[in-house]
């Protein structure tokens, strides 16, 4: 994968995880990787989030990892020196998205509006990611804006379950979902990831 719209392609769901205990990283990922998801994004939302990117890079070879909720240039190089193969943003402030692009790594930056949209287009980025998607409109506003900007893709996250993740993903301007639903904090507080490999086995038929 060399390329944000490649990264789009790796499988119809990204999953998004927020992992709190270090011992659960490589789990986490081993069982996403049996149950068929190729993909994994572990957000920057926890103190040891950068050791987890780090040991699963390391001891899952196979999946391909990267970090969510990079924030601040900081995140961006961090991520980066430990081995992410891929950056995801909330938002696209100047200073965040040339820190991403500093890095040379694929990522998806996050939008919510048609001007962001234009924005990040008129600096060559054309894989987006669409946060918050149900709370910005969800499938409806990516219909809306697929007429006018037609040469984008989205990565719609932020309310996206197994009820809707469909929806999206027959729309011509997504490439993927994100979605937590494939690592549920109920499943790692039991350590149950015979679950997660489960969930991840059944978006297999989403595209």
């Amino acid at each position: 994968m060399t390329t944000a719209a490649e990264l789009l392609e790796l499988s119809p769901v990204i999953p998004v995880a927020v992992i709190d205990d270090i011992e659960h990283a490589v789990p986490v990922a081993e069982a996403l990787l049996a149950g068929g998801i190729p993909v994994i994004e572990l957000t920057l939302r926890t103190p040891i989030a950068i050791e987890a990117i780090q040991r699963v890079r390391k001891e899952v070879p196979d999946i391909v990892v990267g970090a969510g909720t990079v924030t601040s240039a900081e995140q961006a190089q961090q991520a980066f020196e430990v081995g992410a193969s891929f950056l995801v943003t909330p938002g696209s402030t100047e200073s965040v998205i040339d820190a991403c692009l500093a890095t040379g790594l694929p990522f998806l930056p996050g939008i919510s509006t048609v001007s962001e949209a234009m924005r990040l287009a008129e600096r060559g980025l054309t894989a987006l990611k669409f946060f918050p998607a149900e709370a910005a409109g969800g499938v409806e506003f990516l219909k809306a804006i697929a007429g006018p900007l037609p040469g984008l893709k989205f990565c719609p996250t932020g309310g996206i379950t197994p009820d809707n993740a469909a929806k999206y993903l027959a729309l011509e301007n997504v490439g993927c979902v994100g979605g937590s639903w494939l690592t549920p904090k109920y499943a790692l507080a039991h350590n149950d990831f015979a679950r997660i490999k489960s969930l991840a086995k059944a978006v297999s038929h989403l595209r």
